[in-house]
């Protein structure tokens, strides 16, 4: 269900923003999600056909901050350095001390919380895809408005959050949406004509294949969803459209039509319609460009921390990252160079490891002593944050060569004036002054 604290903030730090104003803001952000978990157990009792006092047993993951409110702790902490835990073990309740409509004499399981910004739901994921039981440096993100990373393998593991805003779940995006029926999920663009073709949530055709217009004219184009904004956007940068730097190119309009000036910039329009046209904005670029900028720094400095410079594998997790076509976020360079084959979609692993914690008292164990071995690294503090992500900012990075992704993908070439040094990075050449 959509999070029902969303009437409070639209993020995590905005809602704590809002019980640090208000004297009853974490009674009330606490009842709500009380409420909302016990629509959930209702709904869920009527599918399975059984009364909600059979529910003996049940596990609950989440951000920090989701987690201290629905436990009834203020998470004021949680809004500034040095993020304080309240609590960051395992907790086994009774069902009524949290007002669970299951039976009251049931136990509720809460995995361990990690960090400040990196929940039990990041434990969950690890639980699932035991990165520590192997071998391969392995790269988890669960991309969200604040992302976790956790990184490592048999030998290590350390774990971070990166602040990435809400921008790649279709907030701050000028025609952007939640993931509902009639959002553009997929892109792609001819590079020769500049005109795109799509598909959206509720039909499995492209918009310019046969019946299409006649199976959406119920639900419409509505407007453009995370997944399909960095389609859009990477395809946008293949076909030419916009600059390694993320600009969009303002020389085409003269010969495109779907180009047009903005302001002092230009928009690219997707879905060309008399009333209701989908547009990509220079705007649009910018809050796509900062979000993945943290989320490939964070990385970065987890990799460095490590002493690794190459990735075996990256595992993308949580409702949206499973949704990501993962060559796209390469493309993007949402996260730093890899074998495009080892950068997997894994689907909801925190709701994987919830499962497994439910059903087996060994696994909670395990998980506990896990979490105590996780290094944490906190991103807001590192001394070379802002030097990756700003060149982070570039697609799909500034001085990262991408030699794997380019094995597959035939990335643009560089401008005219641009060269490249031994790393990768772009460099211009400059006219030398006369005497």
């Amino acid at each position: 269900m959509m999070n029902p604290q969303i009437r409070y903030g639209e993020d995590l730090m905005s809602r704590v923003s809002y019980v640090m104003m208000n004297s009853e803001g974490a009674s009330a952000l606490t009842q709500v999600v009380r409420s909302g978990l016990n629509e959930l157990v209702e709904k869920i009792c009527d599918e399975a056909g059984v009364h909600a006092d059979d529910i003996l047993n049940s596990v609950i993951v989440g951000n920090p901050i989701m987690h201290h409110l629905l436990l009834g702790i203020d998470p004021t902490e949680l809004g500034g350095a040095p993020f304080a835990l309240a609590t960051n073990s395992g907790l086994t309740l009774w069902a009524s001390e949290i007002e669970l409509s299951s039976n009251p004499d049931g136990r509720v399981y809460f995995l361990p919380n990690i960090a400040g910004h990196v929940g039990s739901d990041t434990s969950a994921v690890i639980l699932s895809e035991a990165p520590h039981m192997q071998d391969q440096m392995t790269l988890i993100v669960d991309v969200g408005t604040n992302a976790e990373l956790v990184l490592g393998n048999s030998e290590k593991l350390l774990a971070a959050s990166s602040p990435t805003g809400p921008a790649f779940e279709g907030a701050q995006i000028a025609c952007g949406q939640r993931a509902t029926a009639g959002a553009i999920e997929r892109v792609r663009i001819d590079p020769d004509s500049k005109r795109a073709k799509f598909k959206i949530i509720g039909s499995d055709l492209w918009s310019d294949e046969e019946g299409f217009l006649e199976e959406t004219k119920n639900i419409g184009v509505t407007g453009i969803c995370g997944s399909g904004i960095i389609e859009a956007l990477a395809e946008m940068y293949l076909a030419g459209i916009m600059t390694a730097d993320g600009v969009i190119k303002g020389e085409l309009a003269s010969n495109c039509e779907l180009i047009e000036p903005s302001g002092r910039t230009y928009s690219y329009t997707l879905v060309p319609h008399p009333e209701n046209p989908v547009k990509i904005y220079q705007t649009d670029v910018r809050a796509i460009q900062l979000a993945k900028a943290a989320l490939h720094a964070g990385a970065r400095l987890l990799m460095d921390r490590m002493g690794v410079n190459r990735l075996d594998r990256v595992l993308l997790t949580g409702a949206f990252g499973s949704h990501i076509d993962t060559r796209y976020a390469l493309v993007l360079g949402m996260i730093p160079d890899c074998k495009p084959e080892n950068v997997i979609a894994t689907g909801n692993a925190a709701g994987a490891g919830a499962r497994i914690a439910l059903l087996n008292q060994s696994a909670r164990d395990e998980i506990e002593q896990v979490v105590k071995t996780v290094e944490k690294v906190e991103t807001a503090i590192e001394p070379d944050f802002q030097e990756y992500f700003v060149k982070a900012m570039a697609f799909p990075h500034k001085s990262d060569p991408y030699t794997e992704l380019r094995k597959v993908v035939q990335l643009p070439e560089l401008a005219a004036g641009e060269e490249t040094n031994k790393t990768g990075e772009k460099r211009r050449r400059r006219r030398r002054s006369q005497a």
